[in-house]
């Protein structure tokens, strides 16, 4: 298991694009992927879900990875994030 965490700069907060493509993203992957929010954790393969959290900007969310490939994984992940300057 993999965990790392982020601090959302974009004004918009975590948004329905960048949302989309982590959700994406982490529904290709076999293993487990959480999105751990105000001490809660939520899938991350379901774009309902991550919307309903309404992270704003200097929000703080963990990601957690679980199952093969964690480190290709939690890279793709963290590179979406960054290549959309989100955080």
């Amino acid at each position: 298991m993999i965990q790392k965490t982020f601090t959302v700069t974009d004004e918009a907060g975590l948004h329905a694009r960048p949302a989309s493509l982590l959700c994406n993203a982490s529904g290709k992957f076999p293993g487990d992927v959480y999105i751990i929010y105000q001490g809660k954790r939520y899938t991350l393969k379901s774009i309902m879900v991550v919307m309903s959290l309404g992270i704003p900007q200097g929000g703080e969310f963990t990601l957690e990875v679980d199952g093969e490939d964690e480190e290709i994984m939690i890279g793709t992940l963290t590179s979406i994030l960054v290549d959309h300057k989100l955080v």
